[in-house]
Order: structure tokens, then sequence, then C-alpha cells
């Protein structure tokens, strides 16, 4: 069952698995640049980025979809998280380049985890839609 016509999306690659975002939640793709950590309790919180003259919290969401041996991430796509009332820049590591494409979702089967919002399937490959806030959410609790 479909849940839109052709939507927007944002295809990730995590190690050899691709992801993808819906493109209305992304700002950008970055290149890799200098993580600050400091010591926290927060599960899937890495560091932080300064960007653009914003301090960009950096969520390391592959230990959740590939979990504990996911590979290094070398770019930073930038999407828009909810925090509060305000709409916040949260930075995802990801493992190479992005892609832009326009396709149908349709209603996740199974018994998929509750942030994915649905499935891409792209030419034999079928791609889980994440929802951040979703996944951040579920990992805080």
């Amino acid at each position: 069952m479909s849940l839109h016509s052709q939507q927007k999306f944002v295809l990730f690659p995590l190690g050899k698995k691709r992801f993808a975002m819906s493109a209305e939640h992304v700002t950008e793709l970055a290149q890799p640049d200098i993580l600050q950590t400091f010591p926290h309790t927060t599960k899937l919180l890495a560091g932080v980025l300064v960007r653009r003259g914003r301090i960009v919290p950096v969520l390391d969401i592959a230990q959740v979809l590939l979990g504990p041996d996911a590979p290094a991430r070398k770019f930073y796509l930038i999407a828009n998280r909810k925090f509060g009332s305000e709409l916040e820049w949260t930075a995802v590591p990801v493992t190479g380049e992005c892609e832009l494409l326009n396709s149908e979702m349709v209603a996740p089967t199974g018994r998929l985890p509750r942030y994915v919002a649905g499935l891409l399937s792209l030419q034999g490959e079928i791609v889980e839609v994440i929802d951040l806030e979703k996944l951040a959410n579920a990992e805080a609790a």
C-alpha cells in the first residue's frame, strides 16, 4: 500500500547498506569536520560540530541501524530535527556520498522498528526510510 505519491528522499550509505530520509528534513551533506567530544551519558551523541556558526549535535545512528561493527563514517548529513518546539540541525555521520531521488514510499511491513517510516523499492533493493526524530527519541528512552 502506497503512503504517498512520488516524494523526494536522500539516500545515504552506512557500510554496505543504504537508508533514506525525507529530503524535506535534510539541509546539506558536509565534509568531515572536527568532532568535539565531551563526557556525557547520551547513547547516540558522538559529540558536536561547529557548522556555519552553530553548534550541531552529532547523532551516530549507525550503532542502532548496523550495530557496534559499523564502518567508519566519512561525511555528515545535516538534518533538521525538532527539539522542543524549535527545529535544530543534527549531524548524522554517513560512510559515503548521498543521492537525491524521487520515489514512492510504501508502508513498512513486518516487524520493523518504530523509527522506520516506510520503505522504498529501488531496483530490487529495499531501503528503509528513517524517521530521525523517532529513532533519537526511542534511544533516549
